[in-house]
């Protein structure tokens, strides 16, 4: 008689189905295999060899894959990202094993993979980089957990730290991962780490081609890819020797996936640490207040670099009171300051963190705003592909000529500024100036924003206007002025970590100024100078921001001092939306350690065509949320094809 196996396939499911092994195959848990499933073939992994009690017919798996088995710290990781998030088994496991869920794409040429040149290693640390890098370096290849907190200032040389943990790790034979926020980081990161090792790495991120990816994946279950650098999504990959896990820029938002299996990417990369009992680094300037308070309560190592590289100084901040300046979006003191670092033959940069050229167009005769016909959000205008398009969705009409509700001919006015305004109030300024815009939308390759960099620390750019894309991790040695333009954007909202990362984001930018031996200015136009934000900011006094801001969630019993899960109703048919989410409402959990708010129409009513309301629960650091959420959500079904999704740890409350 076949024995009995349990296969977990990468689907929409919780638990993992039975088959029978054939005489002729050979198979162990962690095996990929491929079996019957509904009319098709499908790749699972082998999750346990259990006897089962299934009295019916139980159908042969098909073959065993000649691949290595997923080791059993990778299923146990698997296990915990699903139990922690609530998400199904299936789906955590989908992104471990995407490959297995794509059509096989015949490769034009192998993936090179070669060995680090060791002997190339030009990383010359100061005294401080050597003390902060010995501490990590001797707790890699040693079978302990351990974290540490990289802390220090902008242009310290946190990367030059951790590229020599990278080579302790690859020259003890173990598997490293780095983890960036955006794939427009990978650009600088990637020729750092040529210029050390002699070699690229291999990448993970969404711009890969089908044939790429599934080589490279195939190389890391393999043990063959030493090095990975990607975005959240690297974390996932089948790691069979993973030694180090690196977390560049650990604050940043991007690391919080919002669709599908809904996780943040730097706690799970501390847990996935933890599992292989190695150490992991988080690297920050301006560190969440989550890692803060792990510091203080001596979860993490604080290592701290003080000073900027190679004897630069910090960039001087001021602040510009736009309220002295009503009109125009580049104020005199900022214009002036732009005009002087020409004069200097030095380069500027003006940040606003907003696409497009205006936020909103309107009729000045009737008053219509262009609206998203599938969500709650107006439509931007785009003056450089003379469109209107909605930046949740995708959506985009022409430009029109006329306003479509009253007829009126050159009535539409473009109300505030987006970065393609500013770019075009500055080309007129400067006219005799070489300037760039450099957004998401227009670098869309990770080649084309190599280009663009290039470019830039070349100094072929005399002005650059641009948004988030250019405010990390970049190196543009005659940068001297950075000027952004709004400052207060991202203040407002109601976003319970909105100063924190307005001042992370502006801080990021700010750093790009002066990062070698001349002198750097930062000029924040701003309507409220007072702002706890901005006079942290024109201070450079990070301590007492965070103090201020610790304080304030401590009091409120907020993250990271209590903790938060979101329920987001959804549905194409709003009636059955609302009444969903009021029947969660009523069937509320009741207990004096969680509150419910809600539930209501989320501030996003509609998003791609779905209506959504929200509820909120607010419960004490220790109370058992998953489980509670869980039962909740259950006690609750759903009509028609109204869906129910739960985000634990919430950073998007829209």
């Amino acid at each position: 008689m076949a024995s009995c196996i349990q296969v977990l396939l990468p689907i929409l499911i919780d638990r993992p189905f039975d088959y029978a092994i054939p005489e002729n195959i050979k198979c162990s848990i962690g095996s990929f295999v491929e079996v019957p499933f509904r009319r098709k073939k499908s790749i699972g992994v082998v999750w346990s060899q259990e006897p089962t009690s299934y009295s019916g017919k139980i159908k042969d798996i098909i073959r065993c894959l000649d691949l290595p088995p997923l080791s059993s710290e990778n299923r146990q990781f698997i296990r915990w990202v699903a139990s922690y998030n609530l998400a199904s088994l299936g789906m955590v496991l989908k992104m471990m094993v995407p490959v297995a869920c794509e059509p096989k794409v015949k490769a034009r040429k192998p993936l090179e993979i070669r060995t680090p040149c060791f002997h190339q290693q030009n990383i010359i640390l100061s005294p401080d980089q050597k003390e902060v890098a010995s501490a990590i370096q001797k707790a890699v290849g040693v079978p302990s957990f351990r974290s540490f907190l990289l802390d220090g200032v902008t242009g310290s040389g946190k990367t030059e730290v951790y590229l020599s943990a990278i080579e302790t790790g690859l020259q003890k034979g173990k598997q490293v991962v780095v983890l960036l926020p955006e794939i427009a980081l990978t650009t600088q990161w990637l020729d750092r780490f040529q210029r050390c090792f002699g070699i690229l790495p291999l990448q993970w991120h969404s711009g890969l081609s089908p044939a790429t990816r599934q080589q490279t994946w195939t190389a890391v279950l393999e043990g063959k890819a030493t090095v990975i650098v990607g975005t959240r999504s690297s974390l996932f990959l089948p790691y069979p020797n993973l030694g180090l896990v690196i977390v560049d820029e650990e604050h940043d938002v991007s690391y919080k996936q919002e669709e599908q299996v809904i996780y943040q990417a730097r706690d799970m990369a501390v847990v996935r640490a933890k599992i292989n009992q190695i150490p992991i680094v988080l690297v920050s300037a301006t560190p969440s207040l989550e890692t803060t308070v792990n510091v203080e309560q001596a979860r993490y190592h604080h290592l701290v670099l003080k000073n900027r590289h190679g004897g630069a100084k910090l960039p001087t901040v001021e602040a510009i009171d736009m309220r002295r300046y009503p009109s125009g979006w580049i104020s005199p003191p900022l214009q002036a300051a732009i005009g002087d670092t020409l004069k200097a033959h030095e380069q500027s940069m003006l940040f606003l963190n907003r696409r497009g050229y205006a936020p909103l167009t309107l009729c000045r005769t009737c008053g219509h705003r262009f609206i998203c016909p599938a969500c709650t959000a107006w439509l931007i205008e785009h003056k450089r592909t003379k469109s209107l398009q909605c930046h949740h969705c995708g959506h985009q009409i022409p430009l029109p000529s006329r306003c479509p509700e009253c007829q009126g001919e050159e009535s539409l006015v473009a109300c505030g500024p987006g970065v393609e305004r500013i770019y075009e109030q500055v080309t007129h300024l400067f006219p005799q100036a070489r300037c760039e815009m450099l957004t998401s939308d227009m670098l869309t390759t990770p080649k084309h924003m190599h280009k663009m960099i290039t470019h830039l620390a070349n100094h072929e750019i005399d002005i650059v206007v641009g948004t988030q894309i250019l405010a990390k991790g970049h190196h543009f040695p005659m940068m001297t002025l950075v000027g952004v333009v709004d400052a207060d954007l991202g203040l407002s909202g109601g976003d319970l970590r909105a100063c924190e990362r307005t001042y992370q984001l502006l801080h990021q930018v700010s750093g790009r100024a002066g990062r070698e031996q001349r002198p750097g200015k930062v000029l924040l136009q701003t309507f409220n100078p007072d702002h706890p934000v901005m006079a942290a900011l024109a201070a450079q006094d990070r301590d007492s921001f965070i103090a201020a801001e610790k304080m304030e969630r401590e009091a409120r019993q907020m993250p990271p001092f209590g903790r938060l899960g979101a329920l987001i109703v959804s549905g194409l048919n709003a009636a059955r939306v609302e009444q969903t989410a009021r029947n969660l409402g009523r069937l509320a959990p009741s207990s004096p350690d969680i509150i419910i708010l809600g539930p209501v129409p989320a501030p996003l009513a509609q998003l791609r065509g779905q209506h959504r309301w929200r509820l909120l629960a607010k419960a004490v650091k220790n109370f058992p949320l998953q489980q509670v959420l869980s039962n909740w959500v259950k006690s609750v079904k759903p009509s028609g094809n109204v869906r129910i999704t739960i985000d634990i740890d919430p950073y998007n409350f829209l």
